[in-house]
């Protein structure tokens, strides 16, 4: 709670001159905020408290930003944070949950790193990343989620979550997207060295897609830095410093977030699109503009 509020909160219990000197708050100060509380709120700060409630308290000041200019309010960060801050709103944030969830101790044959090098991706379904990572269950132990994620747009291609983390669960993953998108013959799907993604399966079943298999350095984690930022962000905003019941909680809060992110989330590698925004953007920029 700011000063001024504490003081119109206790003003009716003692003079406001006392409650300014033992807050350390100019009395005209006071009356000045107070004059502007009576005032009627503007538009774009009522667009921005909608905005910060609608996206679950997860967007920052340049998103917020982004979301209130595309409302038609031209205001920049350092208003966004005073408004925030006399509403006591701050954006969500959460602590790193460490868990081993890649054993690339196999002995297994590996891909080579067939990123390196190369240029960023320039359409849809040229590159996939994937990971996996844990979430917390309410009284101890993990769920296990893997993702797909296009390099290109950043959106969530394909995912899925177990209680054990058994080869399948990356190919499941990687069959659901494959499915949804029908990606052409030479997308290349990129990961770590882990076992899971080293199992005579999953090697299968990229082959048989007419798609290229890249894994990251070993012990390289910025050979796979879109994976790894992706979930540090998602993560944050999923879970907002909870944990899930059980696995059938687990899948729907999953289910409705990363529709969330891919619909509605502003990305700031994107230009604060989302990534569907995007992907629509670039395919419409390519009919028109054909090479």
């Amino acid at each position: 709670m700011s000063r001024y509020r504490c003081i119109d909160r206790y003003r009716d219990r003692g003079p406001v001159q006392e409650l300014c000197a033992v807050l350390q708050v100019a009395t005209s100060s006071y009356y000045v905020w107070r004059q502007r509380r009576q005032q009627p709120t503007p538009a774009w700060e009522q667009a921005l408290v909608r905005a910060f409630a609608h996206h679950g308290r997860r967007y920052g000041t340049r998103r917020l930003r982004a979301e209130v200019q595309a409302q038609g309010h031209r205001v920049g960060r350092w208003r966004i944070r005073r408004v925030l801050n006399a509403h006591g709103c701050a954006p969500s944030s959460h602590a790193a949950l460490r868990e081993r969830t890649t054993d690339s101790g196999h002995g297994r044959r590996v891909a080579p790193n067939r990123l390196l090098g190369q240029p960023s991706p320039t359409a849809p379904n040229q590159v996939w990343v994937g990971d996996i990572t844990c979430l917390p269950k309410q009284g101890g132990g993990w769920l296990y989620l893997a993702s797909w994620q296009d390099a290109c747009s950043r959106k969530v291609v394909g995912w899925d979550v177990r209680e054990t983390i058994p080869e399948d669960l990356v190919s499941e993953a990687l069959r659901r997207a494959l499915a949804v998108r029908q990606p052409p013959a030479g997308l290349i799907v990129h990961s770590d060295q882990g076992s899971q993604y080293t199992a005579t399966r999953f090697k299968d079943l990229v082959a048989q897609h007419g798609a290229q298999q890249s894994m990251s350095r070993r012990g390289n984690c910025y050979d796979n830095a879109h994976a790894e930022s992706f979930w540090s962000r998602f993560k944050a905003e999923l879970l907002d410093g909870g944990t899930f019941p059980g696995l059938a909680e687990a899948k729907l809060e999953i289910s409705h977030h990363i529709a969330y992110y891919n619909a509605e989330r502003r990305h700031s590698a994107l230009g604060y699109c989302s990534p569907n925004y995007f992907e629509t953007h670039l395919q419409t920029t390519s009919q028109l503009c054909p090479a």
